[in-house]
């Protein structure tokens, strides 16, 4: 059985406090902030939601709900895991490990062309927030993304969004997938060891990991995805990546739950919508500014325009992610995949 890093929040009915299981330096009651007097709980039930890294400032929207304390207000119970790789929340999720994954977007789509239904009740980012990142050594014989060929590239987890994109952003430059080595080397720590020794002469991570590297002069930005620009200069369109994502079948019997759960997230969006960087990072964990308090920051402040306001599918979103899938991915490009069964609004536009 694999142990996850968990946080966790649970409603005013089960507990007035925060367990927190396992991961280090978890955020006390009092920095967490309880919020108003929940709605009732809904009959006890808890909801598991596995994030692809929760210390990623891609998935920040999920950790700042709960440290504002709006699962608690909407009265829903709701535990958040952490694995390192967004298809590894993808493979907890299809086996029932949990309810929900926080995880790129693609990912919907990818299942249906493999039978399964997957849908995004609430889209969180509109861009990848990824950063091709370069190695200082390796600079000078890597200026595009036409220099891939013979390199050995970075990538959180073989089957991720970051592989995706890697992939996509070769062919697209003329690279074909056998032309080049991803490497998995997960996020955060283990990605700038991998770019410090030498494993990989470059990858895609996004922030704080991005603005670590720069700050210990490892790596430069090749390629950068954070921003509605960037994303249609490297993609074509906005590419809506960081989303809740949950099985169909589960979405369809427990509407109240994923109502409640979309109305903490929203109110969390425009949270942030309306405030400034410095003002959400003191509001997120300690132990999430690994590199410092104002490096940290930095990283919220540059990857904040990837985030959506409402949490609505920008609407040509959904069209550009398959066109990006399947330029690679022969069964994304023979099958037929339902679009509008990849995500639904239904819940974010109720949401208050």
């Amino acid at each position: 059985m694999r142990t996850f890093r968990t946080f966790t929040r649970l409603s005013a009915a089960v507990t007035a406090g925060v367990l927190c299981l396992a991961l280090a330096g978890c955020a006390d009651e009092a920095s967490g902030g309880p919020g108003p007097k929940s709605r009732d709980a809904l009959s006890g039930e808890q909801v598991k939601i596995m994030v692809g890294g929760l210390d990623k400032v891609i998935y920040l929207p999920v950790i700042l709900a709960q440290m504002l304390g709006h699962f608690h207000d909407e009265g829903v119970s709701v535990k958040l895991l952490t694995e390192p790789a967004g298809v590894q929340a993808t493979t907890a999720l299809v086996s029932g490990e949990v309810q929900g994954a926080v995880g790129f977007y693609d990912h919907t789509l990818d299942l249906q062309a493999k039978g399964k239904s997957v849908e995004s009740v609430v889209q969180l980012a509109r861009t990848p927030g990824e950063v091709e990142i370069v190695s200082t050594k390796a600079a000078s014989g890597i200026t595009s993304a036409k220099d891939f060929k013979g390199r050995k590239l970075g990538v959180t987890g073989l089957g991720s969004s970051t592989d995706f994109l890697t992939k996509y952003l070769a062919v697209k430059n003329g690279v074909r997938v056998s032309e080049f080595t991803p490497v998995a080397v997960g996020a955060g720590q283990t990605f700038v060891a991998a770019l410090q020794r030498g494993s990989v002469d470059a990858g895609m991570t996004t922030d704080p990991t991005v603005a670590q590297i720069l700050a210990k002069g490892a790596g430069k930005v090749l390629i950068d995805m954070r921003t509605p620009e960037g994303s249609r200069a490297a993609l074509g369109g906005l590419y809506p990546s960081s989303s809740l994502y949950m099985n169909t079948s589960w979405v369809d019997g427990h509407k109240e739950i994923v109502q409640r759960l979309a109305n903490a997230l929203v109110k969390t969006l425009k949270w942030m919508a309306s405030h400034r960087p410095e003002e959400i990072a003191a509001k997120m964990p300690a132990d999430y500014a690994k590199g410092g308090k104002e490096l940290y920051t930095k990283a919220i402040a540059g990857t904040l325009p990837m985030f959506t306001e409402d949490g609505v599918m920008p609407e040509d979103g959904p069209r550009t992610v398959h066109e990006v899938l399947k330029s690679f991915n022969p069964e994304l490009g023979h099958a037929s995949v339902d679009l509008s069964r990849t995500y639904t609004t239904e819940f974010v536009k109720k949401a208050g």
